[in-house]
């Protein structure tokens, strides 16, 4: 059996390869050699980059098998996320790889600019015993102005308690609580530029934050101010700033990050009070091992038809154990729902029940999807592009839950309205500590049928003799019945009948058991996964 193709694009860590295991084909190329890489994304199941290579809509294009683009890394600035989900590729990163370096590097700029370390010691090593002409300033108890309180300006905030600063900090989207549980007293932009003696800054870069400090900020700031940038190029307006730090409107300023990467004939780098580094915010030994440990296990799930909680282009996040069952089982459903609509469906709701609704759900949606388009499409179905497919086709899509389940411990419903205004569902739930599988209910019916690769439905006037009917056509077409299940809503109604077989149905074969019996509904339908 062929594995499938990982193209490593980068240097990465010897434990990133190490950690993706034997069940793969790795293939490495220069990501930065275009033709190179376009030539070895025709065979690649899954790519992982840092941010050299770029992964646009040309070279998604060129890897029609491709389902992972994955970033050993944060930033995915090189990475065409809207090209990758219409084509069903999924984007993973890794986002707390380089949290602590991030941070880290954050007070070496601090302290770097408070104390004149990098200008000092070019000074000495060229001789010269120059001490009075770098007198610094102490951090203790400073005011340090910290603008976005995630993950890392969290541990920002944790690692300046120790130097006796007062933190404060804008973000408009954490809570007081919070904050306050950091140390921190919550603040407006406004004050925090007018307040700070040192504004460490970590943001993501959005349209919103882009230019966010320029000036008018720096025209409020303190003239001792010293401003750090190790997030992302643009946050602080380059032209700006250039202004600000050349006439001493503030004291210094310390980037890690540029607008242009590298930022050559940047008239910033001419200016003696900043301090400057190539972008060095995750570059350390333990956060590349890391993000590269990290993406080589979301590269397998990925591969594995698994979600990831660390894709940008999937709702999901990380999913409850008790809910992961789930996601297989409706997945199935869907190709059930599926095969009983016919597909052409106005809206799709999924409906879960029981001890699961009190956990994040969000995922079965997708996976329900994910199984609905399954055999609907000609091209690769994920879980990043089914949500895209139902928009695009005009099918309302929602997901309902409830405590409540009076039968099984938890039901999981997969429902459509149909274009003519009918509707189809199926129903099904996981059982016992081998999580078995069953459907539950078809369109009202209540059956226990255990979820087999082929299943045939058919619905007809109940009356005896019908069983033998279908059984012989099957007989006689080799076809062995594996299990079955009858259910009807009332005597001498219509009837359900649910068979799963060892092999595939014949459109012959199941036409003339339609006509024998006269059935108002016969399918077959094929599982897959």
């Amino acid at each position: 059996m062929t594995k499938p193709v990982v193209l490593i694009a980068e240097e990465l860590s010897p434990a990133t390869v190490e950690a993706l295991g034997p069940d793969f084909d790795v293939v490495n190329v220069d990501g930065t050699d275009r033709p190179a890489l376009l030539k070895a994304l025709a065979n690649a199941d899954a790519i992982l980059v840092r941010s050299a290579t770029q992964v646009d809509a040309e070279a998604i294009a060129a890897a029609p098998k491709l389902k992972v683009v994955a970033r050993a890394g944060v930033g995915l600035d090189n990475v065409d996320i809207k090209a990758a989900t219409t084509a069903g590729v999924m984007v993973v990163n890794a986002p707390t790889s380089n949290v602590v370096s991030a941070a880290e590097l954050a007070i070496a700029q601090m302290l770097g600019l408070a104390r004149h370390i990098p200008d000092a010691n070019a000074s000495l090593k060229r001789d010269e015993w120059k001490r009075s002409q770098f007198t610094g300033a102490e951090l203790y108890e400073k005011t340090v102005g910290i603008v976005g309180l995630g993950r890392i300006g969290g541990l920002v905030a944790a690692r300046l308690a120790g130097f006796g600063v007062e933190l404060i900090g804008y973000d408009p989207y954490i809570t007081p609580a919070r904050a306050e549980q950091m140390g921190v007293k919550l603040a407006s932009l406004e004050e925090v530029m007018k307040q700070s003696d040192f504004i460490t800054i970590h943001i993501p870069k959005t349209p919103e934050t882009t230019g966010l400090i320029g000036a008018a900020q720096f025209k409020i700031a303190k003239p001792n101010l010293r401003i750090v940038n190790c997030s992302r190029g643009g946050i602080i307006d380059e032209d700006a700033l250039y202004q600000a730090l050349s006439t001493n409107q503030i004291a210094g300023a310390g980037l890690d990050v540029f607008v242009n990467e590298p930022p050559k004939g940047s008239p910033l780098l001419s200016l003696p009070n900043i301090l400057v580094t190539p972008h060095l915010g995750a570059s350390t030994d333990e956060a590349q091992e890391k993000a590269g440990i990290s993406v080589a296990k979301s590269v397998r799930l990925a591969l594995a038809g698994d979600l990831v909680p660390d894709a940008v282009n999937v709702a999901g996040g990380n999913i409850d154990a008790s809910v992961k069952p789930g996601i297989s089982l409706i997945e199935k459903l869907g190709q059930v729902l599926f095969g009983i609509s016919g597909g052409s469906v106005s809206a799709i709701e999924v409906e879960v029940r029981g001890e699961i609704a009190a956990h994040d759900v969000s995922v079965l949606k997708l996976a329900g999807l994910k199984g609905f388009f399954q055999n609907a499409v000609t091209e690769q179905v994920s879980y990043v592009n089914a949500p895209l497919m139902a928009e695009q086709r005009g099918i309302d899509v929602k997901l309902t839950v409830d405590a409540k389940s009076d039968e099984y411990r938890n039901v999981t419903t997969i429902k459509a309205t149909l274009a003519d205004g009918t509707s189809a569902s199926v129903s099904g739930t996981v059982i016992g500590p081998k999580l078995h599988q069953k459907i539950v209910n078809i369109n009202g019916y209540d059956v226990e049928l255990g979820l087999a690769e082929h299943l045939v439905l058919m619905v007809y006037s109940d009356r005896p003799g019908i069983v033998a009917v279908y059984g012989k056509a099957f007989a006689d077409a080799n076809i062995n019945i594996a299990a079955m299940q009858i259910a009807r809503q009332q005597k001498g109604g219509k009837a359900l009948s649910v068979i799963t077989v060892d092999s595939p149905v014949d459109a012959a074969v199941l036409e003339e058991v339609r006509v024998a019996i006269q059935a108002d509904v016969m399918k077959a339908i094929d599982i897959i996964g």
